[in-house]
């Protein structure tokens, strides 16, 4: 009688997670990192977007992909915009915070000598707060 020659158990997550794309994982990794910075529970985050926390975990762990909508809330429930969530790389070149990528689109939109004074000051309250920290750190 001829024995049988065990055949290896196939693991349909592995099967998936190595089938993901670079943008997946990173996708998985930055939802992670952003609920995390913000001190959120997965059913915190998933409250926000009308989802269950297992839905959340599924997708931090890269084994769900959300659809456009459900990214696009999750994006306006971090405050971060649609691209930096999705992009399969860093930008640290862009502005991630939404608040602040409204405010810099109405300081574009006025005039060259406005824009000028105002960055002026955003200037010197950026260099004060620096020397603050600076001398807090030293002291």
């Amino acid at each position: 009688m001829k024995k049988a020659i065990p055949r290896p158990i196939h693991n349909p997550l592995v099967t998936i997670m190595s089938a993901q794309s670079h943008a997946e994982r990173e996708f998985a990794k930055r939802l992670l990192t952003l609920r995390k910075a913000r001190g959120w529970s997965q059913p915190e985050l998933a409250k926000l977007i009308g989802t269950s926390g297992a839905i959340v975990g599924r997708y931090e762990r890269g084994e769900m992909t959300p659809t456009v909508g459900v990214a696009q809330k999750l994006a306006d429930a971090l405050g971060v915009t649609l691209d930096y969530l999705v992009a399969d790389k860093d930008s640290p070149n862009t502005l991630q915070d939404k608040a602040l990528l409204a405010r810099w689109q109405e300081l574009e939109s006025l005039p060259r000598d406005e824009q000028e004074r105002i960055l002026f000051v955003i200037d010197s309250l950026v260099r004060d707060a620096k020397a603050r920290q600076a001398y807090r750190l030293s002291a």
